[in-house]
């Protein structure tokens, strides 16, 4: 569905140049559920921008659905944002237009297209759970449902890739559990793939996998596997219980580069050099001698 390679963003205000995103590689399966965390600045939401065709890459290569971004034109790009990506922000005034009831503003995609769907938008109320309030506007909604018909309007077109941004910064722990809930269940019913850059870390329980991202580079994974024995599950009869756990890998880049969390560099004392050992099955790095 995605293969970004050496991706590249460089912002340009006056004499000044801000690089967001550094040679960035990322390959997302169609169908996959995933995550992208990072800290503020670190390219997520640059990234996510790309992808939905809000924002043009630097350098490098970007493909979705096997569009090639870098070369559609600006009427392809219109195209490509009505029909193939559905994007859900975690500002709902962003999602949302006030004035319009959560049906109207379901239904405003479809007519961009020059098509009118009531009885879709219906359903897709009714998908998230809302078709009790498809009369209500923006006011008379809260944060959790505001963001339910985002995802509706998000779903209007019938995308092949739903985008979500923050989709759980601004509502309560328990929302946020049930709007999780319902991307994983958007993906195995209907096989949507969907991206999601959030700061919550708990987002591992809920999706495949998770890419971290550091400087504008993809620095590791943590990927789900299934059925795997977790010590902390034991059935009451004393057997290990099969439980999904996770794995934290780190990500080569095409030069062979990796980076290093740096709270493990701080636990060997690395500054900035390490010494690199090849054991049997193993590459084993140690701070530099003494």
């Amino acid at each position: 569905m995605i293969v970004c390679e050496n991706l590249v963003k460089i912002y340009k205000a006056a004499d000044l140049e801000v690089v967001a995103l550094q040679g960035l590689d990322l390959k997302v399966e169609n169908g996959e559920l995933m995550g992208i965390i990072g800290n503020s600045g670190s390219g997520k939401s640059t990234l996510l921008n790309m992808l939905g065709g809000l924002d043009r890459p630097s350098a490098g290569k970007l493909f979705v659905a096997g569009a090639d971004l870098f070369r559609l034109t600006n009427a392809e790009l219109v195209k490509y944002r009505l029909e193939t990506v559905g994007f859900v922000w975690q500002n709902n005034a962003r999602n949302l237009i006030p004035y319009l009831t959560a049906q109207q503003n379901v239904e405003l995609p479809m007519l961009l297209r020059g098509k009118r769907k009531r009885e879709r938008a219906k359903e897709l109320l009714d998908l998230v759970g809302l078709s009790h309030r498809k009369n209500n506007r923006l006011s008379e909604l809260s944060g959790g449902e505001q963001q339910r018909v985002a995802i509706a309007i998000a779903l209007a077109n019938e995308p092949k890739l739903l985008l979500a941004d923050e989709p759980t910064g601004s509502v309560d722990t328990r929302t946020a559990a049930m709007i999780l809930d319902l991307f994983q269940e958007l993906n195995r019913s209907f096989g949507l793939t969907v991206v999601i850059v959030t700061h919550d870390l708990e987002l591992a329980r809920k999706v495949d996998r998770v890419v971290a991202i550091r400087d504008g580079k993809t620095s590791s994974e943590i990927v789900r596997r299934k059925g795997a024995v977790a010590e902390q599950a034991v059935l009451p009869d004393g057997e290990a219980a099969e439980e999904d756990t996770h794995d934290e890998c780190a990500v080569l880049d095409q030069a062979g580069r990796l980076q290093i969390p740096e709270e493990y560099l701080q636990a060997i004392g690395a500054d900035g050099k390490l010494r690199i050992e090849l054991e049997e099955d193993r590459i084993v790095l140690f701070p530099p001698r003494r």
